[in-house]
C-alpha cells in the first residue's frame, strides 16, 4: 500500500469527504409528518402550499465571507489571504424546517440530502437547553 492509498468509505466516515461551501447547509430529510417530536405542528395547507421540508443538519459551511479592509500598508506586507467568515446559526444535529424552493436535492451514497442556503431555513430546533 502506497502513502496515497484511498481510504475505505464506511458508514461512519462517508460524509467526511464532503465540504459544504459558504452559507450552505447539508440536510438529511426526515419522513414527513404533521408534528415534530417536540410538538411543533405544521398544518397540511402550509406543507403543501409552501413546500416546507424538515431534516437534520449534517454539515455546515463556514458562513458568509467578510470583506477584508483595504489598507495602503497591504501593498508592502505581501499577500496573506486569511479569509474571515461570519458563522451560520445552523449547527450539526439541529432539526431544520426549510423551504424546498431554495434547496437542491442531491443523492450521495444512495441517500437523499438537501443542500440549503441559510436564507431558506425558516427555523431550527436544537436539543440543548437554552
Amino acid at each position: 500500500m502506497g502513502i496515497f492509498a484511498p481510504m475505505k468509505l464506511t458508514p461512519d466516515n462517508k460524509l467526511k469527504k464532503l465540504i459544504v461551501v459558504g452559507d450552505r447547509v447539508l440536510i438529511r430529510p426526515v419522513k414527513e409528518s404533521d408534528r415534530t417530536d417536540s410538538g411543533l405542528y405544521l398544518p397540511p395547507g402550509v406543507q403543501e402550499k409552501e413546500k416546507i421540508q424538515r431534516g437534520y443538519v449534517i454539515k455546515v459551511g463556514p458562513g458568509y465571507p467578510l470583506p477584508m479592509p483595504a489598507d495602503e500598508d497591504d501593498l508592502w506586507k505581501g499577500k496573506e489571504e486569511s479569509v474571515k467568515y461570519l458563522p451560520l446559526q445552523a449547527q450539526e444535529g439541529d432539526l431544520a424546517i426549510f423551504l424546498q424552493k431554495g434547496a437542491i436535492e442531491v443523492m450521495y451514497e444512495s441517500e437523499k440530502y438537501f443542500i440549503v442556503p441559510q436564507a431558506s431555513i425558516l427555523m431550527l430546533e436544537r436539543e440543548e437547553d437554552l
